[in-house]
């Protein structure tokens, strides 16, 4: 099942999606600049294979809730999220907030 959902953090509306798969779920919460997502994101492909896209992403691992992605400490993140000032161990839901 697919779940989408939009969220408010302060003045921003961000769009949360779960996507239930057998015995995991698949999250993130994205806007039109980037996202964090689930432990499935890969942040070392994004950074070396498809650098030149330039993503704006972070990695927080152990969540199995939208909640729990939004508090949780980012494991990892992109070299373009880097460029916003976004920073491992920066909680997810603070990481959006600079995503503008």
């Amino acid at each position: 099942m697919l779940e989408m959902t939009p969220i408010q953090i302060n003045d921003q509306t961000f769009i949360a999606v779960t996507l239930k798969l057998p015995k995991t779920n698949f999250m993130a919460v994205t806007n039109d600049v980037g996202y964090i997502m689930c432990g499935a994101l890969d942040v070392a492909l994004l950074n070396d294979k498809l650098k030149d896209r330039k993503i704006v992403a972070g990695r927080a691992v152990g969540v199995r809730t939208i909640e729990q992605l939004l508090e949780a400490p980012l494991e990892s993140v992109t070299l373009e999220a880097e460029q916003l000032g976004i920073t491992t161990g920066e909680i997810g839901r603070e990481a959006l907030l600079k995503m503008k």
